[in-house]
C-alpha cells in the first residue's frame, strides 16, 4: 500500500488487502491524489484527466492498481454509494484487469460485470451497477 495523500476518508490498508485477496494477485495499491492521477492518465492513456482507477499488468497476476481519491469519493457520493463500496468495485474492476479482462466490446464488459458482481457479492457488497 501506498498513500500519495493525507490517509483522512481513505479506507485502511487491511481493507485493501481483504478486497485485494478477492482476486490473489502480487500487486501494489497506489493512492492518488488529482494531479499524480492526471499525469498518469496522460502518460499512459493519452487523456488530460484524473481517472478512478488505473491498471499496469506486469505478466501473470501481477501489476499496480493506481486509484484517484477525490474521483473515487466524487463518484461514489454521486452515485449514493459509501466510499468504502465504490473502492472494492474498483480494486476488483482494477484487478480483473491485471486478470486480463476488458470491458471495450459488449460481451467482453458484460463478462467482467459479472465477475465483478461475483467477487464483491463474496465481499458482502451489492451489485455495483444497481441503484439501492
Amino acid at each position: 500500500m501506498q498513500y500519495a495523500v493525507p490517509r483522512r476518508g481513505v479506507p485502511s490498508a487491511a481493507s485493501f488487502r481483504k478486497w485485494a485477496a478477492l482476486s490473489p494477485a502480487a500487486i501494489t495499491i497506489r493512492i492518488v491524489g488529482m494531479r499524480e492521477g492526471r499525469r498518469l492518465n496522460e502518460s499512459y492513456r493519452k487523456r488530460n484527466s484524473a481517472t478512478n482507477v488505473l491498471s499496469f499488468a506486469y505478466g501473470g497476476k501481477k501489476g499496480d492498481l493506481v486509484l484517484c481519491h477525490p474521483v473515487v469519493a466524487r463518484e461514489a457520493r454521486a452515485q449514493g454509494k459509501t466510499l468504502a463500496a465504490h473502492y472494492a468495485h474498483l480494486v476488483v474492476h482494477g484487478l480483473l484487469h491485471l486478470r486480463g479482462y476488458r470491458h471495450e466490446k459488449k460481451r467482453e464488459a458484460e463478462r467482467m460485470a459479472r465477475a465483478e458482481i461475483r467477487l464483491l457479492r463474496r465481499a458482502g457488497y451489492a451489485n455495483p451497477y444497481t441503484v439501492e
